[in-house]
């Protein structure tokens, strides 16, 4: 994933200790940490830009800080690949995640994503519906 319009921040937040992390996906907080989004989490907070290995030096260290993009803005799309098949009509739908990285075309359980924009059958553009959440925050 990464984003593709609107305003958005780099910031540095703690991450959970002992957790693997992939350079483009998703992430939410829990208890203030860092944490791969999942298919039922629902407040996301932006983007993790750096990949995180069980073999880092680091890796069972609590709260070592990743750089994560942040939307500042509601309005802030991201593209993303898509488990099913997007259509045009898509447009305007909301869906869940399939993982970390992929949103689910076929499911509305917890509506995480709004579709914005289609780009392929497997590819689209889509907003935060938890970008509001944060729209206020101070990053530091």
């Amino acid at each position: 994933m990464r984003w593709s319009k609107g305003r958005t921040k780099q910031v540095y937040l703690p991450r959970t200790a002992s957790v693997t992390f992939t350079s483009g996906n998703l992430v939410m907080l829990t208890s203030g940490l860092v944490a791969t989004a999942t298919t039922q989490s629902t407040e996301h907070v932006g983007i993790i830009l750096e990949g995180v290995a069980s073999t880092d030096s680091d890796f069972a260290t609590s709260a070592v800080k990743v750089c994560v993009e942040v939307p500042l803005e509601p309005s802030c799309e991201f593209e993303a690949t898509v488990t099913g098949t997007l259509l045009t009509t898509d447009i305007g739908n909301i869906y869940d995640l399939s993982d970390a990285n992929t949103v689910n075309q076929d499911g509305t359980t917890y509506g995480v994503v709004l579709c914005k924009g289609f780009i392929s059958a497997t590819k689209g553009r889509f907003s935060l519906n938890s970008n509001q959440d944060f729209q206020d925050k101070t990053w530091e």
